[in-house]
């Protein structure tokens, strides 16, 4: 090659580099170099040739013109680096990306190729590759920093887990399916806390699911390495240094349920065990269909990851501890404010009881007790236990419930345990009832102590802004895998200036309130995965309207009645 081509050759790829920098989309990358390719190259037609997943055959991508045919030529060994036999106006050069061969370019030029084109297209393919790794670790530090924004904004701790994942899918190309496993509490198993089923574009019913350890596969975790393994002629083959297969068949959930499991059996596994100071925590898990779609470059974008999801769990236990301390605080509060809210009615309620008594022990020690008036009297007694008796079994209901476990809420339950509570106190406010419940209600995928807190936080929040009377309406309904409950009263509303703000933690528009009741409602709804919006417009009141799931058929209580 004469000075004058060399510096040709130079400037060309120079120019190559800077325009690739600019483009962030792989299929525009590569349509570009192709043609810029073809061009320099002076060749009539040209086909850019790709693997776009593990173990598929080489396919043309792009062809320039469109019709131009590539019967006949092993596009595979220009992939793979070889150079085949072919005829002289053809030549081709592979193209990496991902840690190995990926593609090709292939150009045909009637009359033929001098001597020493093919190096030259070879150095050009090679600057294509260097492309395409600056756009990969770009594509890298974007999901990481997205990542890093979605932690900032404070996301759901579970939602950020399938970010991790969906960040690891788009990076890794794996085409079967991808977890992340959680050490539980007593450290004997872990819990299946998120999975992505790429392989049946469905959502996973196995989350929540126990796997036990065993103290080979624990001694393992602790190791803190990035593990991958192929399963080939019937056996888990580790590549990377120090994998051993008891690691794999554990990880290999699909096979090892022996045909019970609708997922096809994978063929690749990687796995990062995600490791703090105090140990192994969590584990993240990739698989394949096919022996060999991984390899170094998906280990290590696996092992960046890991600090990630570190992250997320840490943030979730301390999510979960704030949360369940503020549950806490306001099941105190709300006893509290109970107890001085229903302090009058029950003082009442005692009040009319003691002189009825006395005045009966009176009549029965001078033998003048009148059988119609004695009915009477125990009668009156009767209702007023009865009222206090209401008031104290719903007082227990919510002290009791502290657990934030999902379960099978009754939600007829839940809304007259509610209104038990605070039954007197709204009717002294002059409060009227439009209670509309079907009595075929399915159970909801909240547990009853949070159902009963939930529906007793919003209809005191009803009651408060109707100090001088109204009407609280409550209805509900089935939907689709779901049930619709609205709340709805004819308050005073809320100031749109204050609207976006009810829901923070210990902000309050209450002279005398704590901020917590509406934040914990929205935290007993987010974990069930429900919705919960609401409409206050100033001086026409409010409507709070909640989506709850229902707990799956064959998981339906099967003889739950609504209380009479």
């Amino acid at each position: 090659m004469g000075q004058r081509a060399y510096d040709r050759l130079y400037r060309f790829l120079h120019e190559l580099g800077e325009r690739g920098a600019s483009i962030s989309e792989a299929d525009t990358l590569l349509r570009m170099t192709l043609r810029a390719t073809r061009d320099f190259m002076k060749a009539g037609h040209g086909c850019a040739v790709v693997i776009d997943r593990p173990g598929a055959e080489p396919a043309v991508e792009f062809n320039v013109p469109a019709n131009a045919a590539w019967d006949g030529i092993d596009l595979r060994a220009f992939v793979h680096g070889a150079y085949p036999a072919v005829s002289p106006d053809v030549i081709g050069a592979s193209v990496r990306r991902f840690g190995g061969s990926w593609g090709a370019f292939v150009l045909r030029r009637p009359g033929g190729f001098a001597p020493g084109e093919g190096r030259v297209l070879a150095r050009i393919t090679g600057r294509v590759s260097e492309a395409f790794g600056l756009l990969d670790q770009r594509r890298v530090e974007d999901v990481r920093q997205r990542l890093d924004r979605k932690v900032m904004e404070q996301l759901r701790p579970r939602d950020l887990f399938y970010q991790v994942l969906h960040g690891l899918r788009t990076l890794t190309r794996y085409d079967h399916s991808s977890a992340l496993l959680l050490c539980d509490a007593d450290g004997q198993g872990f819990e299946l806390a998120a999975e992505q089923l790429a392989c049946r574009k469905g959502k996973s019913r196995r989350i929540g699911a126990h796997i036990a350890l065993d103290d080979a596969v624990r001694a393992l975790l602790r190791v803190g390495r990035v593990c991958g393994f192929d399963h080939v002629e019937g056996a888990w083959r580790g590549w990377t240094p120090g994998a051993p297969e008891a690691l794999a068949r554990w990880l290999d959930f699909e096979r090892r349920r022996d045909g019970e499991s609708d997922l096809p059996p994978t063929g690749a596994l990687l796995c990062a065990p995600i490791v703090t100071r105090l140990g192994t925590i969590g584990l993240l898990r990739l698989a394949a269909l096919r022996p060999g779609a991984f390899g170094r470059y998906e280990a290590d974008i696996l092992g960046q990851f890991t600090p990630h999801a570190s992250v997320a769990i840490q943030y979730l236990q301390r999510t979960e501890a704030l949360e369940s301390q503020m549950v806490a605080a306001e099941k105190k509060h709300a006893l509290a404010t109970i107890a001085r809210g229903v302090s009058h009615d029950i003082n009442n309620a005692l009040g009319a009881v003691l002189p009825l008594v006395q005045q009966l022990r009176c009549e029965a020690e001078a033998r003048q007790v009148d059988a119609r008036a004695l009915a009477v009297d125990l009668a009156q007694i009767e209702q007023s236990v009865q009222t206090s008796r209401r008031i104290f079994a719903g007082m227990l209901s919510l002290g009791r419930g502290g657990s934030r476990a999902v379960g099978a809420g009754n939600l007829r339950r839940a809304i007259d345990g509610a209104l038990a509570i605070l039954g007197d106190s709204l009717k002294r406010r002059g409060i009227a009832l439009d209670i509309d419940l079907p009595a075929d209600l399915p159970s909801v995928q909240v547990g009853q102590a949070d159902l009963s807190q939930l529906f007793l936080n919003l209809a005191t929040n009803a009651r408060d802004a109707m100090p001088a009377g109204g009407r609280l309406s409550i209805r509900a309904s089935p939907a689709s895998e779901a049930v619709e409950i609205e709340l709805r009263d004819n308050g005073s509303g809320i100031d749109p200036k204050l609207i976006e703000r009810i829901g923070e933690p210990f902000f309050t528009t209450k002279p005398d309130g704590h901020g917590l009741g509406l934040s914990i409602c929205r935290s007993i709804i987010w974990e069930a995965r429900g919705r919960m919006t609401i409409d206050s417009p100033p001086g026409a009141g409010t409507r709070v309207r909640l989506t709850l799931p229902v707990l799956a058929r064959d998981a339906q209580p099967r003889a739950a009645k609504a209380p009479t």
